[in-house]
């Protein structure tokens, strides 16, 4: 029937004059039956009710009964599990009384009650990996319970040593953390399998295993995504495209993917050369999520998720070196300063690079560069209900010589320049995040605040002159607020989501300059100087947005989301010549206050259906949008204002998950249809000035698969096609025709390899496969690059708390290019990807 390992008196009261006692006795096999253990634990639904133990019998009646108060609970993580510990003023509280209904382990302590200080009972929330919740409550009789909730099934219980008190060690059944994932993609916590969308999700595991710290590491292994540095060595500023869009129209400042590092927003394609450290998780949302991210997310969404403050002590460091004098270190802390109610964590990281591009003009070799990051973060809980958390981010980088070099150059890493440039960003955030987890609902505030400057310097590409300069100054300060309202955890069959936000944002153009050398004066007879534009953008943008899933029947879920969004920009322009001789001169008038206004409404709707409990289907219509806005670089009122963009995406997806997990594979297919998107024009020398708009129709798929067929090996794949093409296009300032020509920056296929191997015994191998095809730069599709695949491996010996790895990345040197343009006509100036890098990394943990 029931096996125990201690003598077990249980009594039915049926009345006051009598009871019924039910003795059942069941012999321990010492031997195999370690003391204090607690085996085969009755199942609740096996046991007839309402009872009361003999003891709790005993202690109403018999006025000898000790009743020791419980004055505190403390969690503890341990490598089998968890502690939780009950402390007592005197005394040593008896041993539980337990059982178990489904999922959740009931320990009944007799001959106590509950008195912490604070609080009524305790109750935490995902203490443990494989622990739902746990909670300490008092019970009738002088009886204290604790419910401990598994995730998947109920933990199981051994009674531990205590100086007066009690410690329950708790081990839980987990699944491995790198198969099923948790994400937050829908801004509530959901299997990433059951979320109706194209979604990658990056654990911490495969995050540290395939060294990504960087938003170009993430793209590697996302389907449809691309992430590069225009230039050779350096990030002057990053091309990116998703899904067949691209950022290819620089200064509308306006994305077409919305980035967001723990709730801050991150935008503009120069500012997004960050150090990526100390990460749980990301998670990139392929297709339209305007709906609850906004205006900067027709394409999709990256959300990177920083790891949280710990409530035991943690250490972790990493350092490795490798080619051209690479070297980088890691390190992160974190402790609980007030155990569950305080806690810290810290971490930074250092990487900096010797540069690799021969200059023959300087005769030396340029491009180095260097990165400095840091995070410190607050937690505070001072109910079980209510988390309030503070975090701030800084990153400082100088990237060295923004390098480029002829497209057809027999040695891409050789250049004549005359000058040596430099690029360089540093940024910071705060941000405080306070969330209320009710049984009725859940509330959350974010309240954030961004400050970025870049200051770019390049010279010209003609061989051992020094003609043209480029000097570029920005900054920008972003105030944002979000709120939401939202349906607790455990809602199901109905779940809501209301919320709004707000954003206020000042981009300050203090120089875009073209600087005309001596040189370049007496060749062409022009004079000498800078071309200068400066600008005051600023932004306030308003929305109210909500979302509600509904189940009508079991497998069916029916969604719908709808924002409300509004903006209001303003500009300020002024274009002077300022002469070498002396003196400045305005091309034309200076530009104040000019105005424009936007406003719309975005839809999302759909439904999911659980096939089986191992497959689901999903299909979703949903709309994308930038607003319209001013081009600062634009001489006259004509060129200067560019319409909004709307698009229409159709997709329907199937995601599966089978052999308990160790297999996933999810397809997707969609349809966008792109109204009045914003294209960016160079000028007649070549320059990048002017935006319009042009419609693009696109169709593509993704594929992706994990699986572990045997412990320890681990494959991931995934395959992205895309067709994007113009539709109705025609350059309006050379009548050029470019319909049925690809969109710049989207590669027609996009795919990702990973195998993997963790032994037991400490071996570690892992190879990495990235493949792109034909890649075109221009809306003529006249500067492209043709298909190519790139290789990484990683090979080393792990024990239990160090590990040390050799490492290769573009493992067979292959010559590629991230960017290219017409400069100067009708010469293709390029930049090219970087060389084989090889290196060696330690790790460590505590």
């Amino acid at each position: 029937m029931w096996g125990v390992a201690l003598k077990l008196k249980q009594c039915v009261s049926i009345s006051v004059a009598s009871t019924i006692c039910l003795l059942i006795t069941q012999k321990a096999n010492a031997e195999t039956v370690p003391s204090g253990v607690i085996t085969d634990i009755p199942r609740l639904n096996d046991i007839e009710r309402p009872r009361t133990s003999i003891k709790d019998w005993l202690a109403q009646e018999s006025p000898t009964s000790q009743v020791l108060q419980i004055t505190g609970v403390r969690l503890q993580e341990t490598e089998a599990g968890l502690e939780v510990v009950l402390e007592t003023t005197t005394g040593e509280l008896s041993a539980p009384e337990t059982l178990i209904d489904g999922n959740i382990l009931i320990a009944d302590i007799p001959n106590a009650v509950l008195a912490l200080p604070d609080q009524k009972e305790f109750t935490t929330k995902n203490p443990a990996a494989g622990i739902a919740a746990i909670t300490v409550t008092q019970q009738e009789n002088n009886q204290v319970r604790v419910l401990v909730t598994g995730i998947e099934d109920a933990p199981t219980l051994q009674i531990g040593a205590n100086n007066g008190g009690l410690t329950l060690n708790i081990s839980a059944a987990t699944s491995d953390p790198d198969i099923e994932i948790t994400v937050t993609a829908q801004k509530r916590t959901e299997d990433a399998q059951d979320t109706p969308l194209s979604l990658t999700v990056i654990p911490r595991q495969q995050l540290e295993d395939s060294q990504i710290n960087s938003f170009s590491g993430i793209a590697n292994n996302t389907p449809n995504f691309t992430f590069s540095s225009s230039s050779s060595g350096s990030a002057e500023y990053n091309y990116y495209s998703m899904r067949g869009l691209s950022n290819f129209n620089a200064f509308t400042n306006q994305d077409t993917v919305a980035f967001y590092v723990d709730d801050v927003p991150f935008d503009y394609g120069g500012f997004l050369d960050l150090g990526l450290i100390d990460l749980e998780r990301v998670e990139v949302l392929r297709g339209p999520q305007s709906t609850l991210y906004g205006r900067s997310s027709p394409a999709g969404v990256v959300n990177v998720i920083s790891r949280q403050p710990t409530q035991k002590p943690e250490f972790g460091l990493s350092a490795s070196y490798g080619s051209y004098n690479s070297r980088e270190l890691q390190l992160s802390l974190s402790d609980a300063v007030i155990p569950d109610k305080l806690s810290f964590r810290l971490a930074g990281a250092y990487n900096a690079r010797d540069g690799f591009i021969d200059n023959t003009t300087l005769n030396r070799t340029v491009g180095e560069v260097s990165k400095l990051a840091g995070r410190a973060q607050i937690l505070w809980n001072p109910t079980p209900e209510w988390s309030v958390s503070f975090n701030t981010y800084a990153s400082d980088s100088d990237g060295g010589n923004p390098t480029y070099n002829l497209r057809n150059a027999p040695d891409p890493f050789q250049i004549d320049q005359s000058v040596d440039g430099f690029a360089r960003l540093s940024s910071n955030t705060q941000a405080l995040k306070i969330g209320y987890d009710g049984t009725g609902f859940r509330a959350t505030s974010i309240t954030a605040r961004r400050f970025t400057n870049q200051s770019n310097f390049l010279g010209d590409n003609f061989a051992e002159l020094d003609l043209l300069r480029q000097i570029i100054d920005i900054n920008s300060t972003v105030w944002s607020q979000e709120f939401r309202l939202q349906s607790p955890e455990s809602a199901d069959s109905l779940r809501w989501l209301l919320g709004g936000y707000y954003e206020a944002r000042d981009f300050n153009v203090v120089n875009d300059t073209i600087e005309r050398t001596a040189t370049a004066a007496a060749i062409f007879g022009l004079p000498a100087g800078r071309n200068r534009v400066s600008a005051e953008q600023s932004r306030n943008t308003y929305a109210v947005f909500g979302q509600l899933d509904y189940k009508p029947v079991e497998p069916l879920t029916l969604f719908a989301g709808l924002r409300y969004e509004a903006a209001d920009s303003t500009l300020n322009r002024r274009r002077v010549f300022e002469a070498a001789s002396g003196g400045v001169i305005p091309f034309g008038s200076e530009l104040k206050g000019a105005e424009i206004s936007s406003s719309t409404v975005i839809p999302r709707f759909g439904l999911q259906y659980q096939i089986t409990p191992n497959l689901m289907a999903y299909g979703t219509i949903a709309q994308g949008y930038r607003p319209s806005g001013l081009n600062y670089r634009a001489d006259d009122d004509a060129t200067r204002q560019y319409r909004e963009e709307t698009s229409w995406t159709y997709e329907a997806g199937l995601k599966s998950s089978w052999l308990d997990n160790r297999l996933m594979a999810n397809l997707s297919v969609f349809r966008t249809n792109v109204n009045d998107y914003q294209v960016l024009l160079t000028d007649n020398d070549g320059f990048f000035r002017d935006i319009t708009n042009a419609d693009v129709d696109i169709t593509g798929l993704e594929f992706e698969l994990k699986a572990q067929p045997v412990k320890g090996l681990d494959l991931i794949a995934g395959v992205g096609y895309v067709d994007s093409k113009f539709h109705n296009y025609s350059n309006p300032f050379t009548g050029i025709n470019y319909s049925n020509n690809r969109v710049p920056l989207a590669p027609e296929l996009t795919y990702n390899l990973a195998i993997q191997y963790r032994s037991a015994g400490g071996i570690f191998a892992r190879g990495e496969l990235r493949g792109y095809g034909t890649n075109y730069f221009d809306d003529a599709n006249q500067i492209k690059q043709d298909p190519f695949v790139l290789v990484n491996a990683r090979i080393g010996y792990e024990w239990k708390k160090y590990g040390i790895y050799l490492f290769a990345n573009n493992l067979f040197d292959t010559r590629y290019i991230n960017s290219g343009f017409f400069f100067p006509p009708p010469n293709v100036t390029a930049g090219f990807g970087d060389p084989a890098m090889y290196g060696v990394q330690i790790k460590a943990s505590f």
